[in-house]
């Protein structure tokens, strides 16, 4: 199995997880690290992480509850160019999904995609999410994960 540690971004982790980068093509699926960090700072509900294998920075996440029914999202999650194909990310949301269900007590977790990014429907309906037919206002499609 491949090893993958989740850790929040911190100050002695924040300058490597700023360098997690994308391939070319698949920068117009998500938003920057930087972006997601400064939303981080403006919502206070987001949560950010490290994902790690072995004792190196591969990706970042981001998860938080909202609104009056505290709907629970996975929002964001990056493996760098350097690492994609490994495994890492299918990992990390296996762990994503087992903190932020006990963290919030939920049993639905929710996730967007965007249009064309089939390489992540992919994995994440292979995780067990489901789309919803439902869109977010940016377009996007919503899936969901309910926890047996």
């Amino acid at each position: 199995m491949t090893q993958v540690t989740i850790k929040e971004v911190n100050k002695s982790n924040e300058s490597e997880v700023r360098k997690v980068r994308l391939k070319p093509d698949q920068e117009t699926f998500i938003e920057s690290v930087a972006e997601c960090l400064e939303e981080a700072k403006e919502y206070p509900q987001w949560q950010p992480v490290a994902i790690y294998s072995h004792d190196k920075v591969v990706g970042f996440a981001m998860y938080g509850s909202f609104g009056p029914n505290k709907d629970t999202w996975i929002d964001r999650i990056i493996i760098d160019k350097d690492y994609q194909g490994l495994g890492l990310g299918s990992e990390a949301m296996r762990q994503l999904i087992e903190i932020v269900s006990k963290r919030y007590g939920v049993r639905v977790i929710y996730l967007s995609i965007v249009e064309g990014n089939e390489v992540a429907a992919h994995i994440y309906n292979r995780l067990g999410f489901e789309y919803t037919g439902e869109k977010d206002p940016n377009r996007e499609r919503i899936y969901q994960y309910e926890i047996d």
